[in-house]
């Protein structure tokens, strides 16, 4: 099921997304128009909802981020070897983490501001995975019965800030540098997924979930060991190598396989 969270009405709204999904282009593209939306009743997350009888278009609405974290997200950092080497770093033996707060979250479209204080920021292309109930203390075995499913992230970083700051809250942690989206995908195997972004159409990273150091099990069970996973919290699993800079003017998209397409444009602040 792809659970999507749009503006009806003026009002935040949930939805299923329907229709067969098209292959992303080779320049990022996505025809979605054979796409429709099933209005819900409420959401979905924290209770049973209904469709309301409507329909709607795909590309009519505005969308927004499907899910915003009750209280947080967290981010592994260099779970990909080649990523952890193009940017003159070890691999880790243990996960890496760090925090974003939901104020960073945006949804697709929305736009990525450049804060003034940086004059590097880049984007990063990664796979969301989505908590379904509080986790605390989970064993690897277990990892998946606490998953809600998956979406499309950019860990936005701010990359002159990351090494002088020795640690990343500002440089990862900044409003607008946790794009989400476009929706949540209830049934996918994470195991072996493509993952690509590209900048103004240009393809910059091509890499697969199969490549990870550390694995979607693994993660969950190194973080609910030491803190409490919260209904609808957000674990940003890694990038692939072939991270760099945008400025304003650039348009960042993303696709994985069976997540769509996160577009967002970039701004000044």
């Amino acid at each position: 099921m792809r659970i999507v969270r749009f503006v009806h009405k003026d009002q935040p709204t949930y939805g299923v997304v329907e229709g067969d999904l098209p292959e992303v282009s080779d320049t990022g593209g996505l025809d979605t128009s054979g796409l429709e939306i099933v209005v819900l009743t409420t959401d979905p997350f924290f209770g049973p909802a209904e469709s309301t009888g409507e329909r709607l278009k795909y590309d009519e609405v505005r969308l927004l981020s499907p899910i915003i974290p009750r209280s947080k997200v967290i981010g592994v950092g260099r779970n990909f070897a080649d990523h952890a080497k193009e940017l003159g770093n070890d691999v880790p033996t243990t996960p890496l983490t760090f925090f974003k707060p939901n104020t960073a979250v945006i949804g697709p479209g929305d736009p990525i501001r450049l804060p003034s204080v940086s004059e590097h920021v880049s984007y990063e292309a990664e796979l969301a995975v989505v908590i379904s109930r509080v986790a605390k203390g989970v064993k690897a075995e277990n990892a998946y019965d606490y998953v809600l499913g998956y979406t499309a992230a950019n860990d936005v970083t701010l990359r002159d800030l990351q090494g002088p700051d020795k640690q990343w809250s500002r440089a990862k942690g900044f409003d607008t540098s946790a794009p989400l989206g476009p929706w949540i995908e209830t049934d996918l195997d994470p195991d072996n997924l493509r993952i690509r972004s590209w900048v103004d159409g240009e393809l910059k990273q091509d890499g697969t979930t199969a490549d990870f150091i550390f694995d979607i099990p693994f993660v969950i069970e190194w973080v609910s060991e030491v803190i409490t996973l919260l209904p609808g919290d957000v674990i940003l699993t890694g990038t692939p190598e072939g991270v760099g800079r945008i400025e304003a003017g650039n348009r960042v998209d993303i696709a994985i396989d069976g997540l769509g397409l996160l577009t967002n444009p970039v701004l000044d602040a």
